[in-house]
Order: structure tokens, then C-alpha cells, then sequence
């Protein structure tokens, strides 16, 4: 999902059987305490879930829309939430079928059936947003409803992860008489059955309300969050926290700022919450770019990249060296990024490969392409440090060069670059998540790697894995290919931190693998 930038568990099995509740279900008789405000560094780019396919977007999409199952806190597994029950019917798991929970309703008072959930998938596939989720669901072939609690997809191919992808910001659930079948809602209005109403949205701020028709398993403990703004502005986020005008700062804070908070006395009356992160950056090479088109080059890079430097240098240990495009924490991670180049940089290794490829005069020229904030405010710095590593071993003349990011998708679009940078929050906590879209047809790195083992056989193999567990063998043989023809260079995961107020509760319950921030667990003395 969402090429998009940081915030600085194991996956159980997604059986095929009955999906049963999890926890106690709640109305929407309001929340208790007072209203919290976060401030984010993120901006929200839609507020019609047929469109936005970022972070700060679904942040919005999770607290305000309902999807037929979600993720409890600290869960990768979906369980139910407006449905009662799901289960896959068949033993292809190519129907998926699921029964609502009696008395939904959304904000506005008008009743939620079945019917509405097919118009919402329905919409989203029509309407085929480029900037939006339709992308995450090829397989979806259509959405049957026998009766106005029941919901029945029937996929082309199998999908072992389709509960996940619905449970996601991706399977929100609008209501038909405030959404146009054919056309996006553009103006800043939301209305859904989550926990909580979109009461006003703006340039800096929204705000929202407890839902008083919600009915789920969220038990909100506040009585409304209030979200501003502040456009990539990082000392503006830290000095209103400290000034104690936000009550949480999240998704904005550099490095710097979360080591100084770290540092500081107790005085500031601030604290820092970590929670742990599937948020990967990658570097990524175009297969046919003259120059990063030749293996030796990618290999050589791959033997001078000290992550353990960056992490240190850069980023002040607010994330940690990745050496698989799977991350640590997600079922079917292996090192084999780390067996293959090894931790320590090696400047013997590296000119061997140019030697083996034939590159054997002077220093290779390369530019490294970067985009200022869209994966954190450090991006152009990490480059920076890339390069000066490159060139230290008197291997490579490389520089760097930043652009803005709209021309920097067109750019790597039209095949412009050689080695870029992408960063990556998954959709949904699972192996499949960090594979299919990066190297299955249509993937969103753009740089025309294809190899058919994996595309013909390993992904849909792995996709039709009902136990997602006995996938780990398929999905080692998936890393240890890219690994070794180097299509991408992985070089961080991230940590995920807030800060917030000595006065504010439950954020640790916010920061987890499934990356859904529950606003419905903060509360404030």
C-alpha cells in the first residue's frame, strides 16, 4: 500500500472455517472522558475509501467506516466486526461468504445490509481510482447477496488473504444514498457506521464524534478526537506538543526530535510510546536502465550498503537494518538478504561482482533519486549517506537527486531512473502483502523486473494457502530469487513511535503490525 512514509508478531494461520467474534461487542452510546487531539505531520489526500490508498487517509477510513471484519489490537489474524460470522465455503477458498450482524445502521440513521456492502465493493472496482484500493483486489470476481444480511464473494482465483484485504481500510462500507455509484465524493464529507462521524474536515484540522448508531467491537474511551494537520511541518508538531497544544504527536517527528524527547528530563511532561512496525524502505533498481541494469552493479551496491551506518547516522536507531523484502515479524521472513551480501561492507566483494559483469574501467556513475518527504523527512539524507558509501570505496561517482514527489511517480513511471527509493505500510499483515504487489503483475515498483517462477508459481501458490503457515517454505524460495537476480536493495524497517501527553492512555494499543490506529482506545485523564 500506500508508498508512503514512516511512522517512526507472527501471522497466524487465516483458516478456512468459521471466523468467530472477538471481544465484547459495544454500542454507540458515547464515549467517557474528554476529546483528544493528535497532530500528524501526514495529510489526509481523500475521505471517500474509493480513492485514498495512503496512510493518513485510512487512518480516517478505520474510525469512521466499518468493514465486515477488522483487527483487534495487537491481532494480525481479522476477526468479525460488522459481520457476525465469515467463512470460506468452499475448499479452493475462492468463496468467501459473510453473515451481518443484526441492527447495523450508519451515522445517519439509515440501515446497513448486505446490499450496501456490495455497493461499496461494486463502487470501488467501477470506479478504479488510481490513487485508490481497487488495486488490491484482481481476484474479485463478484459480490452476491441471497438475503439482506448476507454477503457472498466469489473470487476468479484463490485467495488465502482475502479476509485480510477486507478487513482493511480497503473494505470500508459506504451507504448508497450519500455515495455516487460512478463518481468519487469530493467534498470533505464522510459518512460511515464505524466508532466515530466526521463532523468537519478541512486544510488543518478534522474533527470527529462518537457515533451514537455504531454497533461493533470498538469500546470507545473518549468522547471525540480532534486530527490537525501540520503538511510535513516537524518543528511545528514538536513545539505544539511541547507547548501542550496537541495532546499526541504521530506519524511527523524525526529522528532528532524522538531522540531529544528520549533524552530529556521528565520535566517536559511528555513520553515517548514504541510499537512495533511492518514498514519497510527498499531501494529500487530499473531492470532496464543501462547503467543499474547490469547485475554487477546492483551486486556491488548490495556488498558497500552499511545499514547498520544508517541507522545510526541517519535515523538515531529509530529503525532497524532489513535484510529480506519480508519483514521481521511477518510469517515467512528469512535473512536472505544478509546470507547472500553479508552485514559488514566489503569493497572486495563489490569490485569482484563489477569484474564478473565486465565493468572493469573507471568508476561507475550513478544517481540516486529520491522524493524530499513522501517516505520521511530523513529520505534525502539516507541518500546522501548511500552514496557517500558508494563512493568511499573508489568504486562508484554516485550523487543524488531530489525531486518532488508527484514528478517523481511520473518520472519512474516513464522509466526515468535508474536506482530510486520506495518506502511501503502494508495493507494487511501478511507475506503476501510484501510480495504480490511488488513483484506480481501490475506492481507498484515500476521497474520492469518479471520472473515467472515467481509470478506463475509462488504467488498464486502461496495465495491459495489456507494456513498461511505452511507458506514459509514457498516464500523463502520467493526471497532467496530476488536476493540473488537483486531487483530491490532493502535497507530499513521501522520502528513506530508517538509521543504523547503524561496525561494521555491507550496508545499502545494504537501501534501495531496491522497499522490500524484506533482512535477508540485513547483516553485522557
Amino acid at each position: 500500500m500506500r508508498n508512503q512514509w514512516p511512522v517512526l508478531p507472527i501471522v497466524a494461520g487465516l483458516a478456512s472455517g468459521l471466523l468467530t467474534g472477538c471481544g465484547t461487542e459495544s454500542g454507540g452510546s458515547g464515549g467517557s472522558g474528554s476529546t483528544v487531539v493528535m497532530g500528524m505531520s501526514d495529510d489526509v489526500l481523500a475521505t471517500d475509501p474509493a480513492s485514498g490508498y495512503d496512510p493518513g487517509s485510512w487512518l480516517m477510513f478505520n474510525n469512521v467506516f466499518q468493514s465486515l471484519l477488522s483487527f483487534p489490537r495487537g491481532a494480525t489474524e481479522p476477526q468479525p466486526e460488522a459481520a457476525e460470522e465469515c467463512s470460506f465455503t468452499d475448499t479452493r477458498t475462492q468463496v468467501y461468504a459473510c453473515t451481518l450482524k443484526d441492527g447495523l445502521k450508519f451515522s445517519n440513521g439509515d440501515s446497513l445490509t448486505s446490499e450496501d456492502v456490495k455497493f461499496s465493493f461494486d463502487r470501488m472496482l467501477k470506479i478504479n481510482d488510481d490513487a485508490g484500493p481497487a488495486i488490491m483486489f484482481p481476484m474479485l470476481e463478484k459480490v452476491e447477496t441471497p438475503d439482506e444480511k448476507t454477503v457472498v464473494f466469489r473470487l476468479n482465483t484463490p485467495d488465502a488473504t482475502f479476509p485480510s484485504k477486507i478487513a482493511s481500510g480497503a473494505g470500508s462500507i459506504v451507504d448508497p444514498t450519500q455515495y455516487d455509484a460512478d463518481g468519487l465524493r469530493e467534498d470533505g464529507e464522510a459518512v460511515g457506521s464505524g466508532p466515530y462521524k466526521l463532523d468537519s474536515f478541512g486544510e488543518n484540522e478534522a474533527v470527529f464524534s462518537v457515533n451514537e448508531n455504531y454497533k461493533g467491537t470498538a469500546d470507545v474511551q473518549n468522547t471525540g478526537v480532534t486530527l490537525r494537520f501540520f503538511h510535513g511541518d516537524q518543528a511545528a508538531l514538536k513545539k505544539s506538543l511541547l507547548d501542550n497544544k496537541v495532546d499526541i504527536a504521530y506519524r511527523g517527528l524525526s529522528a532528532s526530535d524522538v531522540a531529544d524527547i528520549e533524552q530529556a528530563d521528565d520535566s517536559s511532561g511528555v513520553e515517548i510510546v514504541e510499537g512495533s512496525s511492518a514498514e519497510v524502505q527498499h531501494l529500487v533498481f530499473n531492470m532496464d536502465d543501462p547503467v543499474a541494469g547490469q547485475l554487477g552493479v546492483r551486486k556491488a551496491i548490495a556488498h558497500l550498503l552499511d545499514r547498520d551506518a544508517l541507522i545510526e547516522d541517519v535515523y538515531q536507531g529509530t529503525a532497524t537494518p532489513l535484510y529480506s523484502i519480508i519483514p521481521a515479524g511477518i510469517s515467512g521472513h528469512n535473512t536472505a538478504y544478509f546470507d547472500t551480501y553479508g552485514a559488514r561492507p566489503s569493497k572486495a566483494k563489490a569490485a569482484a561482482a563489477l569484474q564478473a559483469d565486465g565493468i572493469t574501467t573507471g568508476k561507475v556513475k550513478l544517481t540516486l533519486w529520491s522524493t524530499p518527504s513522501r517516505y520521511g523527512p530523513a529520505t534525502d539524507d539516507e541518500l546522501k549517506a548511500i552514496a557517500e558509501q558508494l563512493n568511499a570505496s573508489g568504486l562508484f561517482d554516485a550523487d543524488v537527486q531530489s525531486v518532488a514527489f508527484d514528478q517523481y511517480e511520473q518520472d519512474i513511471a516513464d522509466g526515468k531512473y535508474g536506482v530510486y527509493v520506495k518506502g511501503w505500510v502494508p495493507d494487511y499483515p501478511d507475506a503476501d502483502n510484501f510480495t504480490a504487489p511488488f513483484f506480481g503483475k501490475g506492481n507498484v515498483l515500476s521497474n520492469n523486473y518479471a520472473n515467472n517462477t515467481i509470478t506463475g508459481t509462488l504467488i498464486p501458490q502461496t495465495a491459495a494457502q489456507s494456513d498461511r503457515g505452511a507458506t514459509d517454505d514457498a516464500y523463502g524460495k520467493l526471497q532467496d530469487i530476488v536476493a540473488d537476480e537483486l531487483p530491490v536493495l532493502p535497507v530499513w524497517q521501522a520502528k513506530q513511535y508517538a509521543v504523547t501527553r503524561e496525561d494521555v492512555y491507550g496508545l499502545e494499543y494504537c501501534l501495531d503490525a496491522s497499522t490500524v490506529f484506533r482512535f477508540w482506545e485513547l483516553s485522557k485523564a
